[in-house]
């Protein structure tokens, strides 16, 4: 005992340090103390399950606020199970912490927990955290005591279930256990588990054989035999043992059938497994529950939860005895697995072969590697010959191409321009190269060409753009850039390269149609205008005149027999044509619109449209300035009577929505129903010319159409019309 006495007291130094309350720093000396006592049945020296145990509790209670003095103690059940040594391990318990009362006492172990209960007048009002309880909630916890935790639930039934799956033709099972009092609780538990199984298999309990009795005993089993191994502390010679750490691997060494365990702490030196309880996790749970506690729950409000288990297998014992991987449960764990042959001894292999062949290996690598350097090389110059003739190709074609042609590095830096816009710009190319071309570019145009260019260039997407560029006389001109990115074979990116081509005269040109088309609208307006006045001031009060004669002489001449009736007839259709003249006048040429302005002028049409044609016009407006463009006001009104004339005529519904919205910005029309609708692609390919017409107006003022329809879901019309537009009109400078 003497020779064991030294390294025991080693092996304690190690062990309870880690529970040791760390040194606490200056941030957290300001922290309260909570004091937490610990009872383990077995001491961590004893035992490595609950080392297990005791390190998952001390690294939970490290989520708490408080600053922790973690407290551990242990009844040592394998080296002092008698009552003396209990009793004597009770009073220095009392004694222990008479002063220094803990905040929260947790008990770990079926036999802690029954010994704390006892005690309990002692620590009046201090809660109970129990976990590694496998035998039940003992009756010791009288009622009125505060207490939660975790029960153990530890599955034999399970375990002996997938051993005869995986083993299905088991015949025999051998208990085997100790005479310690630890031992008692784990031997009952698989009794009583496997009592059902008693009819239909041999069970055979070994608890009563001494250490080497037992070995032997294993070594001589018969075939289809499964070992379930429960606990041996201690044997009947009084002889103890730490059951993980020693009689764990003698029992799998000796038996000549695989061995079952319990818990996960048992799964090793050759043991197969099973439905395992994991005792740590059992203590992370408490450590959680104690954090909660110490944080002010109380412990009856916690409810008491059961234990997690798992399926868990030793991937060696699994091969020797075996058993097949794809034969487990589903979602077990599988421990140690071994790699193949090949895998463990990969290189030992390859270094033989290359041992046995180096010589003739070591010649043909030298003279390979100098055929390689020679190929290398004559690739290196024929790829250097073929990049400077397709530089010297494509600059060849860039300075002949009847375009202007630049390319830009990943830094955004332009690296090459060609010919045509060396001379174009009248700049050497050193000139123009990095960002010299931004030095020809109009400065009303350079910030959004180079945000253009900036913006495409980050999401290596093409772009295009049209900006003014001076030339090498000093004018500026119109010119169409674009630009691709560029990728080299690898596909990483390369930069970009880009085209541009003076479009100053196609400019012009669109600027004189729409000049033209300008006037033409004008000379429209202007004659819609006479016309309108004419069928007004003329037409219209021709008209009145006829009526008013014709109601005369069917006054003076009373006596003629049905001339009465037909003078006013004829009176009522004169009067409908007056009617119709006027309408016809006023569409022409709207005096609201020019004296009272558009929003008054498009409620008064809506109107007009609605009672001539028996339909319902919704209008609205909001925002429209007291003081519009007439050209603005002219084009939108315009827009407004096509829209809603050919809504009227083609739609087929007899419900319509006007809206008319303005902003210091611009002006927007809307006109929509839910009518027949059509297919958009065809909206400008149709046989009428009212959208065609519309846009037109709209382009003169700068203002924008879109049509939104579909057949059968209605159709809506919006055009909007910029009020700000002195600097888009520009458009040559």
């Amino acid at each position: 005992m003497r020779r064991q006495a030294a390294p025991l007291i080693c092996v304690v130094v190690v062990v309870v340090a880690p529970f040791l309350p760390p040194q606490a720093s200056s941030g957290e000396a300001a922290k309260e103390v909570r004091r937490v006592l610990i009872i383990h049945d077995i001491g961590v020296i004893s035992s490595p399950g609950f080392a297990e145990i005791g390190q998952a509790v001390f690294t939970g209670l490290q989520k708490s606020p408080y600053r922790i003095e973690l407290y551990d103690e242990s009844l040592d059940l394998i080296l002092f199970p008698d009552r003396v040594s209990q009793d004597r391990f009770r009073e220095k318990i009392i004694q222990k912490y008479s002063a220094r009362k803990p905040d929260v006492i947790i008990a770990s172990g079926p036999e802690s927990l029954k010994f704390i209960a006892k005690l309990y007048d002692k620590f009046q009002g201090t809660p109970i955290i129990f976990c590694t309880i496998w035998s039940g909630i003992p009756d010791e916890l009288r009622h009125g005591i505060p207490f939660t935790g975790v029960v153990a639930q530890l599955h034999p039934e399970g375990t002996l279930n997938v051993a005869l799956h995986l083993l299905p033709s088991t015949k025999h099972v051998v208990v085997v256990g100790g005479v310690g009092k630890f031992d008692e609780g784990w031997e009952a538990i698989a009794k009583q588990s496997f009592h059902n199984y008693e009819s239909k298999l041999e069970f055979t309990y070994l608890f009563d054989l001494t250490m080497p009795a037992l070995l032997e005993r294993l070594k001589h089993l018969p075939n289809d035999t499964i070992v379930y191994h429960t606990s041996i502390s201690q044997d009947p010679t009084g002889e103890r043992f730490i059951d993980s750490a020693q009689s764990i691997p003698m029992v799998a060494s000796a038996a000549n059938a695989p061995v079952f365990v319990m818990d996960d702490v048992d799964l090793r030196a050759g043991t197969v497994g099973g439905d395992l309880v994991n005792w740590a996790d059992d203590a992370r749970i408490a450590a959680e529950i104690a954090v909660r506690v110490l944080n002010g729950e109380k412990p009856q409000d916690i409810p008491v939860t059961t234990s997690n288990h798992a399926y868990m297998f030793d991937w060696g014992a699994l091969k020797r005895w075996g058993m097949k991987e794809k034969n487990l449960p589903p979602g077990s764990i599988v421990l140690n697995r071994q790699p193949t042959v090949w895998e463990a001894y990969q290189g030992y292999i390859i270094g033989g072969i290359v041992l046995i062949l180096a010589e003739t290996l070591l010649i043909l690598a030298l003279v390979w590697q100098r055929a390689r350097a020679r190929k290398a090389e004559t690739e290196r110059r024929r790829a250097e010959e073929a990049i400077r003739e397709s530089e010297k190709r494509f600059r060849l074609v860039a300075d002949t191409a009847p375009v202007m042609i630049w390319t830009s590095g990943t830094d955004r830096k332009c690296n090459y321009f060609n010919k045509p816009w060396l001379d174009f710009t009248g700049r050497s190319l050193q000139a123009e190269l990095g960002d010299g071309r931004a030095e020809g570019v109009h400065p009303d145009d350079l910030g959004r060409s180079m945000q253009t260019y900036a913006e495409a260039f980050d999401r290596r997407e093409s772009f295009e753009l049209q900006y003014r560029l001076r030339r090498h006389d000093g004018e500026y001109r119109w010119v169409l850039g674009k630009g691709v990115p560029r990728f080299n074979s690898d596909g990483t990116f390369a930069g970009y390269i880009g085209s541009c081509i003076d479009i100053t005269e196609r400019k012009l040109a669109e600027e004189a149609m729409s000049t033209i088309g300008r006037r033409l609208i004008e000379a429209q307006e202007e004659e819609r205008t006479w016309i309108g006045r004419e069928l007004h001031d003329d037409i219209n009060q021709r008209l009145a005149l006829l009526a008013v004669e014709l109601d005369r002489w069917s006054q003076s001449n009373p006596s003629i027999p049905g001339l009465s009736e037909q003078m006013r007839y004829a009176q009522e259709r004169i009067s409908q044509i007056a009617k119709d003249v006027q309408g016809l006048s006023h569409r022409l040429h709207s005096s609201k619109l020019e004296y009272l302005g558009l929003a008054t002028a498009a409620n008064s049409f809506c109107k007009e449209l609605a009672g001539q044609s028996k339909v319902e016009v919704q209008f609205s407006h909001a925002g429209i300035p007291r003081s519009v463009p007439k050209e603005v006001s002219l084009c939108l009104f315009r827009v407004l009577q096509e829209a809603l004339q050919n809504a009227v005529k083609h739609s087929g519904v007899k419900s319509f929505t006007v809206d008319l919205r303005g902003t210091e910005e611009a002006i927007e029309l809307t006109v929509s129903d839910i009518g027949s609708g059509f297919e958009e692609q065809d909206a400008f390919t149709r046989d009428g010319v009212g959208l065609i017409s519309m846009r037109e107006r709209l382009h003169l003022v700068h203002g924008e159409l879109s049509v939104k329809s579909k057949t059968g879901a209605g159709t809506t019309i919006h055009a909007r019309v910029p009020l700000k537009t002195s600097v888009d009109r520009a458009m040559v400078g």
